[in-house]
């Protein structure tokens, strides 16, 4: 049976990713992508491009006209990142009600998968770095931070579809996502390019666990035949420290040595709240907030081996990850000043 994969957020980081794999794999792509953006890159490898927006119920029924008896596969990676204090209205309304519309439209038009792109911090945090494992039960009030808490709320809504209207729903975990194929608009890639261009004034002695944007468009492929339906994977990588992820930057770039104070996170607690205030005003993209540091001192001791045994996920090395922004961020400073 032939299939038709609807992949909302086609245009984003993870997005393209999946797009590019699908169709290199021969499948056919039906992406959602907002109106106005650019659309070059997933046109030029073959996606069906629609303009619409996942708060907009109607503007959604586009993706899923003329399935015409194919198998019908619906991969939700549309959602905002916000790492500010203060969360954007819009954030809830896409990464919550925009989740409920797909599933309810997934739930009408029968697809056969709705595999849903959550993240880890919808899962609740262990004390004492005790090892974090999958769960089936979120909750905004176990998570601490506003895109946390819509991820769980979110994650919530799909469970309950599962389990009390048979939505065909599996849920993957990422965690902080680096690699190819962004160009700052990820926060871990934001802070990188500001690293490679002198913006960054100071290093913190912290960090998070990141896995590779290439790894989790592997899982989420892998999940449409290998997945089990109700079931949840955390795809993590490896932890790293952010003064250590600047080595490995000098090291690719060849540019040697360079002075970056590092700071304990204490330290950095007490000036950057003064420094995102500032930064919003000037109506910029903060690269620290409160939010961030409180992720960056968190928990991240997180369990892959689940979706290792059962969708294939292997993540590769941050090097390989971090060797594959610069080349990229490389790539795109050369485009654009061409």
């Amino acid at each position: 049976m032939s299939e038709l994969v609807i992949l909302t957020g086609a245009n984003g980081h993870l997005g393209r990713t999946i797009a590019r794999q699908l169709t290199e794999e021969g499948k056919f792509v039906r992406g959602l992508v907002l109106p106005g953006e650019d659309t070059g890159f997933i046109k030029e490898i073959g996606v069906e491009t629609v303009f619409g927006d996942v708060r907009d119920v109607e503007s959604l029924r586009v993706l899923f006209a003329e399935i015409d008896g194919r198998r019908l596969i619906v991969i939700h990676a549309a959602g905002i990142i916000d790492i500010t204090s203060h969360v954007p209205p819009q954030m809830r309304a896409v990464n919550v009600d925009g989740t409920k519309n797909m599933a309810e439209l997934s739930l009408e038009y029968h697809a056969d998968r709705f595999i849903y792109i959550s993240s880890v911090h919808a899962i609740p945090e262990k004390p004492n770095r005790e090892q974090i494992l999958e769960t089936k039960i979120f909750s905004e009030d176990s998570v601490s931070g506003g895109y946390a808490k819509t991820k769980a709320e979110a994650a919530a809504y799909v469970m309950e579809c599962v389990e009390k209207r048979g939505l065909p729903a599996i849920v993957l975990h990422p965690s902080g996502i680096i690699g190819p194929g962004d160009n700052g608009n990820n926060h871990v890639v934001a802070v990188i390019k500001a690293y490679i261009e002198k913006r960054l004034p100071a290093s913190i002695w912290a960090g998070y666990n990141l896995v590779d944007v290439r790894d989790v468009s592997q899982a989420v492929v892998a999940a449409i035949d290998k997945g089990r339906l109700g079931e949840t994977y955390i795809l993590s990588g490896h932890h790293g420290k952010l003064p250590n992820i600047f080595r490995a930057v000098n090291l690719i770039t060849g540019d040697g040595p360079r002075i970056c104070p590092v700071v304990p996170i204490w330290l950095a607690a007490l000036v950057v709240p003064m420094m995102e205030k500032k930064v919003l005003r000037e109506g910029k993209r903060p690269l620290f907030t409160k939010y961030a540091l409180e992720t960056l001192g968190s928990n991240d001791n997180f369990s892959y081996a689940k979706a290792g045994r059962e969708l294939g996920f292997c993540p590769r090395s941050i090097f390989e990850s971090i060797e594959g922004t610069v080349a990229w961020l490389e790539r795109e400073r050369i485009d654009s000043a061409g």
